[in-house]
C-alpha cells in the first residue's frame, strides 16, 4: 500500500518526521518497504499483511497514526445532497447468485460533465501510482484508495433494459473488459450484467461496453461485497488482477459500503456536477452484528510479561474502534469494529495492546510464565511409527499432495472416483490431488534407481484426498511403504508397527485383486476382521507402469485405523517364569489353502497356552504329496503362566489343533 504523505494529512495531523513515522509504523505491524521523494510529497510504501485489509486505504493508515501518536482522526461525513427523482424509477438490481455477491448497492447521478480531474486529485493519484483517466473514474479510484472499498461507475445509458443482474456466466459467454481484451467467462465467476450481456466481471474489472466516456451524462455508482474466494479464483483463471480484486480477496469492510458510495457521489457532485437521485438500491442482507470479545486483564501480563495499566488498555482498544460493552479491574468486554475482522479472540486483543503500547517496551529478558506443551495423541502415535520403521531401515519421504492424472490413475485402491483437480498445478502437469501415497513413493523409488541407489526403503505418513459423489472429499491420513524386500518382510515391518502400538493386535490377510499388484503375493490387510489397508508385490505390469527395474513391495494402511487400535497407556506384562514348549506341525493341504487361514485356525485352538507361531517352509512334491497338494511347516510355541508344561499337555494341545485343521481345511499331519 503506497501512502501519500499530503493525502494522509487530510485525516490526521502529521507533526512527526517522516523517518519517525516509518519506524513507528513498522514496529506496529506495517513494515516499511521504501519512501520516494516527490516534488511536493512523500510516497511511502507500507507492507500490509493479509489479515489487515483495513489498512489498504489512507483512512485505515490514518487510524493507526491517530492511535499511535494520540491524534484526532478526521473522517469526511459523506452526506451528498439528493434532489432528483427516485433511483428505483431509473434502475433495478437483482442478485441471482447470493453465494458469490453478498450485497449490492447502486446510486444514480444524472447530468454529470465528464472531463479531466483537477490538479490536486490527479497529483494524489499520481503519487500512489494510479494514472488519471477522467474525473468520474478518478473519483472512484480516489475513494478506493481512501477507504479500501472498491467502486465501479457505469454509463447508465449503455445499460440495456435499465437493470443490473448479478449472476454466473452463461456457457461460452465472453466480455471485453476496460483493458480492451476479451475474456472467456467460466462457471463460478460473478458477473454484473444488464438484460442482454455482461457489463463487468464482479469485483475484478469493468466492461468496455459501459465504461465512462466524454459523452456520458448519467452514471450508476456501484458499491458491493463479493465472495473473496470467488474473486480470487476469477482473477487467477483470467490472469486479471486489479486493485479491486486485491481488496475483495482480503474482504472489505461490510459496514463501510454505504459510506464509500455516499463519499463517491459527494465528490462527483462537487467535481463533475449533476443531480443525485433520491434513495439507494441496497440488495442483500445487512452485515450481522459483531460478537463481543472479552479480555482478561491478567492475561496481558501473563502473555507479554509486563504490566500495562488498565486505563491504557481501555484507551488503546477504544481508539482502535472497539466499542466497550463493560469494563472493570479484571476484564474488558468490547465489540470489534466492522473493519477489523481479525479481532475475534482474546489473544487478538492482547496483540493489539502489545503493538500499540510498543514491542520495544517489552524487555528482552522479561519473565514469561511457561506451560509445558503436550503433543497430540496423533503425533505421539506417528512418532512411534517413525521410530519403528527407521529402526527397520526405512527412510521417511515427504512428497507433494498433487500428482499428474496418469500417476493418480496408476494405483488407486481406495476410490474409483475421478481425482480432485486443482486450479493451478503445483508442478507442470501436477494438478490432481492424490488418492494414494504409493505412486508418489514409487516415483521417488524410480528417481533413486536412476541415480544408482538400488536399495531404497521409503515410508510416508500423509493425507490422501478421496472424492465423494455428493459430499465433501475425505481427507484421510495414510501410512505407506515402498520396499525392495519381499512380501513377508514388509508384512513383518507392518506387524512390528502394530506390536509397538498394541501388543495384542494381530494382522490378517485376505485375498483381493488390486491393479498393478501380483495376485499371488498381495492381499487386503485386516485388523480384528476390519480392513485397514493393502499389501503386495508389484506385478510385471506394475513394474513397467512405474518404470522400475527391480522388484518392489508396497503397502498402505489407514492411519486413523491405527490410532483407533493403539493402546495409549503402556501395559505391564511380567516376564515368563516358566519355560516354553515347542511343537513342529507339518500339514499337507490343498494348494488353495492359504497360510493365513491355516494359521488363524491354529491360533484359535491353541487355547490359553498359545504364545507364538512361526512359519518355516512350504514344500511341494506331486509324487510324495499328490497333485494339487502342498506341505506347510510351522513351529508352535506354547507356554503356561502357572507352571512348566508337560509333554502330555503339549501333545494334547497339538492334537486339538490337528483335529481342528482337519475339519476346517482337510489338513493332514505329515509324518
Amino acid at each position: 500500500m503506497i501512502v501519500s504523505w499530503n493525502w494522509l494529512k487530510d485525516y490526521v495531523r502529521l507533526d512527526m518526521p517522516v523517518e519517525e513515522f516509518e519506524q513507528r509504523m513498522m514496529m506496529a505491524g506495517l513494515n516499511h518497504e521504501e519512501t520516494i521523494r516527490l516534488e511536493n510529497d512523500w510516497a511511502i510504501d507500507l507492507e500490509v499483511t493479509s489479515n489487515r485489509p483495513d489498512c489498504l486505504g489512507h483512512l485505515g493508515v490514518a487510524r493507526e497514526v491517530a492511535v499511535l501518536w494520540g491524534q484526532a482522526l478526521k473522517i469526511p461525513e459523506a452526506q451528498p445532497q439528493a434532489s432528483g427523482s427516485a433511483v428505483e424509477d431509473l434502475v433495478r438490481v437483482r442478485i441471482d447468485c447470493p453465494e458469490l455477491c453478498e450485497r449490492y448497492t447502486a446510486r444514480v447521478i444524472r447530468g454529470v460533465k465528464v472531463g479531466p480531474s483537477p490538479d490536486w486529485l490527479a497529483n494524489r493519484l499520481d503519487a500512489v501510482g494510479i494514472t488519471p483517466v477522467n474525473n468520474i473514474v478518478d473519483i472512484s479510484n480516489y475513494v478506493l484508495l481512501e477507504c479500501g472499498q472498491p467502486l465501479h461507475t457505469f454509463d447508465l445509458a449503455k445499460l440495456q433494459g435499465g437493470e443490473i443482474i448479478v449472476r454466473e456466466p452463461k456457457p461460452k459467454e465472453t466480455i471485453e473488459a476496460i483493458d480492451h481484451r476479451e475474456y472467456e467467462l467460466e462457471p463460478g465467476m460473478c458477473i454484473i450484467a444488464d438484460v442482454e450481456n455482461p457489463v463487468a466481471i464482479g469485483g475484478v474489472m469493468g466492461g468496455a461496453a459501459t465504461e465512462i466516456g466524454r459523452t456520458t451524462k448519467d452514471i450508476l455508482v456501484e458499491a458491493a461485497e463479493f465472495d473473496p474466494l470467488a474473486i480470487r479464483n476469477a482473477a487467477r483463471r483470467l490472469n486479471l488482477h486489479s486493485d479491486s480484486s486485491y481488496r475483495f480477496e482480503r474482504r472489505i469492510d461490510s459496514g463501510g459500503i454505504d459510506w464509500a458510495s455516499r463519499r463517491c457521489c459527494e465528490m462527483i457532485l462537487d467535481l463533475a456536477g449533476g443531480e443525485l437521485c433520491e434513495g439507494v438500491i441496497d440488495v442483500g442482507p445487512q452485515p450481522p452484528a459483531r460478537e463481543s470479545v472479552t479480555l482478561r486483564i491478567d492475561q496481558v501480563e501473563r502473555i507479554l510479561g509486563i504490566e500495562v495499566p488498565v486505563k491504557e488498555i481501555r484507551t488503546i482498544l477504544t481508539k482502535l474502534g472497539n466499542e466497550e460493552v463493560r469494563a472493570d479491574a479484571e476484564r474488558i468486554e468490547v465489540i470489534p469494529p466492522t473493519w477489523r475482522r481479525d479481532l475475534t479472540r482474546e489473544i487478538d486483543l492482547v496483540e493489539e495492546v502489545a503493538r500499540i503500547h510498543g514491542y520495544e517496551k517489552i524487555p528482552q529478558n522479561v519473565g514469561v510464565a511457561m506451560t509445558a506443551s503436550v503433543r497430540r495423541f496423533e503425533d505421539r502415535v506417528a512418532s512411534k511409527i517413525r521410530g519403528v520403521l527407521t529402526a527397520l531401515g526405512y527412510d521417511e519421504a515427504v512428497t507433494l499432495s498433487a500428482v499428474d492424472l496418469e500417476t493418480s490413475q496408476a494405483f488407486s485402491p481406495w476410490s474409483d472416483q475421478e481425482p480432485l483437480q486443482t486450479i493451478t498445478p503445483i508442478l507442470r502437469g501436477a494438478d490432481r490431488l492424490r488418492k494414494s501415497l504409493v505412486p508418489s513413493l514409487l516415483s521417488a523409488r524410480k528417481t533413486n534407481e536412476a541415480l544408482s541407489n538400488e536399495w531404497i526403503e521409503l515410508f510416508e505418513i500423509a493425507k490422501v484426498y478421496l472424492p465423494q459423489s455428493e459430499a465433501l472429499p475425505i481427507e484421510e491420513p495414510m501410512l505407506a511403504l515402498v520396499s525392495c524386500r519381499d512380501f513377508l518382510e514388509v508384512k513383518g515391518a507392518i506387524e512390528s508397527v502394530l506390536a509397538a502400538l498394541n501388543p495384542k493386535l494381530r494382522l490378517e490377510i485376505e485375498a483381493v485383486q488390486i491393479d498393478q499388484l501380483d495376485p499371488a503375493v498381495s492381499g487386503r490387510l485386516l485388523l480384528n476382521g476390519k480392513p485397514i489397508g493393502y499389501l503386495g508385490q508389484l506385478s510385471q505390469e506394475g513394474l513397467k507402469r512405474f518404470d522400475l527395474r527391480r522388484p518392489a513391495t508396497v503397502a498402505e494402511v489407514s492411519f486413523p485405523q491405527l490410532l483407533e487400535a493403539t493402546e495409549a497407556i503402556p501395559q505391564y506384562q511380567p516376564l515368563p517364569a516358566f519355560p516354553a514348549m515347542t511343537r513342529d506341525l507339518n500339514f499337507v493341504v490343498d494348494e488353495s489353502v492359504r497360510w493365513t487361514d491355516l494359521a488363524a485356525t491354529v491360533r484359535e485352538h491353541a487355547g490359553d497356552y498359545y504364545e507364538d507361531l512361526h512359519y518355516a517352509d512350504t514344500y511341494r512334491d506331486a509324487d510324495r504329496l499328490g497333485a494339487g497338494k502342498k506341505s506347510l511347516l510351522m513351529t508352535l510355541v506354547l507356554r503356561s503362566s502357572e507352571g512348566t508344561l508337560t509333554s502330555q499337555e503339549s501333545d494334547q494341545v497339538r492334537d486339538q489343533i490337528v483335529e481342528a485343521c482337519k475339519t476346517a481345511h482337510s489338513a493332514e499331519l505329515r509324518a
